[in-house]
């Protein structure tokens, strides 16, 4: 028969739920680790294929995933929390971009040098960047996705938040504009 001192005990209930909690704390960063290893290489080529910058793509892919081990005892209950650490690492590749297109609008103001390594990549993929210049930036990011990153429309509809039907437009339009501004 059970001993109702312990039943009415109010610690051994508080010690019952500290270790349960020791032990949710513990499972933590295990299913981050599996959700890392699982989702890490797809966030990394949807981001690389959206800014067209591998190295700067890994870089805004780190720093989402450490965002997201910030946040995941929240985050881990989402539908899709890839989707989340996907369109972070895309903003954070995104403000990155605009701060160094900033800071070479500036140098180029005062007249200094801009630094020879963001030069070189420019001018590397200057061939696809051309025709993709022509685009806007939201047909521009799901065409390298659709394209080189070989996305369907309900993968990138689901990681960009949008109905799949914007992005069938959205990649109507870029072709129609492709086709206008290459020559025959």
């Amino acid at each position: 028969m059970p001993n109702d001192d312990d039943a009415s005990d109010p610690q051994s209930d508080d010690r019952w739920h500290a270790d349960d909690a020791i032990g949710a704390q513990a499972s933590d960063p295990a299913s981050f680790g599996e959700f890392f290893a699982a989702n890490h290489e797809s966030v990394l080529h949807a981001v690389a294929a959206s800014i067209g910058d591998r190295e700067a793509a890994d870089d805004a892919t780190q720093d989402a995933f450490i965002k997201a081990h910030a946040r995941w005892s929240t985050l881990r209950s989402y539908e899709a929390p890839e989707a989340w650490v996907r369109r972070v690492a895309i903003n954070i590749s995104r403000d990155r971009l605009r701060s160094d297109r900033r800071r070479r609008d500036r140098e180029f103001a005062t007249g200094r040098d801009v630094a020879p390594d963001v030069t070189e990549a420019f001018e590397a993929d200057i061939g696809a960047s051309q025709l993709l210049a022509e685009l806007t930036p939201r047909q521009r990011e799901i065409a390298r996705l659709f394209y080189v990153e070989d996305r369907s429309i309900e993968e990138i509809a689901g990681g960009l938040d949008l109905d799949p039907g914007t992005v069938k437009f959205h990649l109507a339009r870029a072709r129609d504009r492709l086709r206008q501004t290459t020559p025959r």
